[in-house]
């Protein structure tokens, strides 16, 4: 007969996409994931697999909430240029120790492994999507450039977003990265 886990996967999960934000997958080693998740090697493999595993399924849960909280932050606003500005802030004011791991495995990983470039884009044809439709919806109201390509403009908040936060995790004050964002939603 089984027995039932003496934990919550999802906090457990919640705890790991912490430790692989703050020191990435090869600076995570085992022993300090089972301590921060709390709970022992064999229910780690049981549970998760092995490391890998675990890291895939942290940065699948963590893109999915992100982009979920960004088109939440989004739908906040009726003014497109308004949600636009709403979704980079959101970075903006994260505290500068609270790491990205998608950025992180972006950084740690590059196109190196196919499962990790899946994930990343997945949520990132999520999030464009998302930006773009408020970039539409913008052009329709007046409130932005109607000559803009949408995707191409899409492209361009995010990519300011990744940058934002880099930034923001190196330490950038959150007034910075409001001005930057502020000069973005300008030339749209």
């Amino acid at each position: 007969m089984a027995r039932n886990k003496a934990f919550d996967e999802h906090e457990v999960l919640e705890q790991a996409i912490k430790v692989f934000a703050d020191r990435g997958f090869s600076g995570a080693s085992t022993d300090t994931l089972l301590k921060a998740m709390g709970i022992s090697r064999q229910s780690l493999y049981d549970t998760f697999g092995d490391k890998r595993q675990l890291y895939l399924r942290a940065l699948s849960r963590y893109t999915d909430d992100s982009v979920s909280n960004i088109i939440r932050s989004m739908a906040q606003v009726t003014s497109a240029k308004a949600a636009l500005a709403h979704a980079l802030m959101t970075f903006a004011r994260r505290p500068a120790e609270e790491g990205c791991l998608g950025v992180s495995a972006i950084c740690e990983f590059g196109i190196s492994d196919p499962d990790i470039v899946a994930t990343g884009e997945l949520a990132s044809r999520r999030l464009l999507a998302a930006l773009e439709a408020r970039i539409h919806q913008g052009q329709q109201s007046g409130e932005i450039d109607a000559h803009l390509a949408p995707d191409a403009a899409a492209r361009y908040l995010g990519t300011l977003l990744n940058g934002l936060k880099v930034s923001a995790r190196a330490g950038a004050p959150a007034e910075s990265l409001r001005q930057i964002i502020d000069i973005a939603l300008r030339k749209l």
